[in-house]
């Protein structure tokens, strides 16, 4: 199949002009350099508990179910990517405003509000309307990481809780069955570099996924890839039981079938064998156009610590995308869920 397209190289060479041209362009769409600054210290003396009061609860949750550590990250990407870091994603419906948790890319893969609720009772009951949900997020997310084993960073904090939610760029997140160009052009969005996606998607090595998001990865049906990425047939065939051509959309399976509860570098191994379960996930690898990420997910896969290190540092500078507008508009909810009155 690989030949086959390389056999066509005018088509190549557009298709990789077009990349070319789409980096250059969308490179600073979304700048964040304007943003308020985050410090370290903004609650030593408010809530000098709070980092504490966040481990304590994580520890509980991850210790009774790891699969919370990728809940909770996953639910701190999807706030990240919709509107900056401000707490939008926790906001549930009501008659006047409309939240983002029902949009197609959350509506049946985020979880973690409750434990997010929980944290939140805890703060208002040490430090009363200090400790904003978004921080409190970013913070359980970095939590979740450490532990399953990944990598410790520093949180910058400050940020507040924006009073509005968007529904319509919740329905433009990133999803399993798209192609590398339009991956790396909602990263890039983002003020986020290749280098940060590639690292950033090795979240995948926890969590799970639902059948309905890599149903066309097994059966066909994608459009948009421009590569066929073929699975191993052992490989298919076990996922073929967990996911029917029809139905079972609910079912899951681990996105890293070595070491799921585990956070490590395995999952790129999974990339260099085709394995990865999502078609995005494997586009990375495969992609005639991915000449960067290709070269990533191989250092990654070699290279633990540099993995680790770049997890790092793409997450603070994910957690550092943030709403201007909630910092003139803004609050510190009382609850999570809704906004003050």
């Amino acid at each position: 199949m690989a030949s086959s397209l390389y056999s066509r190289p005018p088509l190549f060479k557009s298709l990789a002009l077009i990349f070319s041209i789409l980096v250059i362009l969308s490179i600073n769409v979304h700048a964040v350099l304007d943003d308020p600054v985050l410090t370290l210290d903004y609650y030593s003396s408010t809530c000098p508990t709070v980092l504490e009061i966040v481990r304590q609860e994580m520890e509980c949750a991850v210790l009774s179910d790891p699969r919370n550590a990728a809940i909770i990250l996953r639910l701190h990407f999807h706030d990240c990517f919709v509107q900056g870091c401000d707490g939008s994603v926790l906001l549930d419906d009501t008659i006047t405003l409309q939240g983002e948790k029902q949009a197609a890319p959350n509506v049946h893969s985020l979880g973690g509000f409750r434990l997010i609720d929980r944290i939140k009772n805890k703060l208002e009951s040490e430090c009363p309307g200090i400790v904003s949900c978004a921080d409190i997020l970013t913070v359980a997310a970095r939590d979740a990481v450490i532990l399953v084993g990944g990598p410790y960073w520093d949180v910058p904090l400050g940020r507040k809780d924006s009073r509005s939610a968007s529904f319509s760029l919740a329905n433009d997140l990133p999803t399993a069955d798209q192609g590398l160009l339009t991956l790396v052009s909602k990263f890039l969005y983002q003020g986020l570099t290749v280098t940060d996606m590639v690292a950033l998607v090795g979240s995948h090595t926890i969590g799970m996924a639902r059948c309905e998001n890599f149903r066309k990865r097994i059966y066909g049906g994608l459009q948009e890839t421009a590569v066929n990425n073929p699975l191993t047939d052992t490989y298919l065939s076990n996922l073929k039981s967990v996911c029917p051509a029809i139905g079972g959309d609910n079912n899951i399976t681990a996105m890293d079938y070595i070491t799921p509860n585990l956070f490590d570098n395995s999952f790129y191994h999974t990339l260099l064998k085709g394995e990865g379960l999502l078609n995005s996930d494997q586009e990375m690898y495969s992609s005639l156009l991915g000449v960067q990420t290709k070269e990533l997910v191989r250092k990654y896969a070699e290279d633990s610590l540099a993995f680790f290190q770049q997890f790092s540092d793409s997450m603070v500078k994910m957690g550092n995308i943030t709403n201007s507008d909630s910092f003139i508009t803004g609050e510190v909810r009382k609850d999570c869920r809704f906004i003050n009155t």
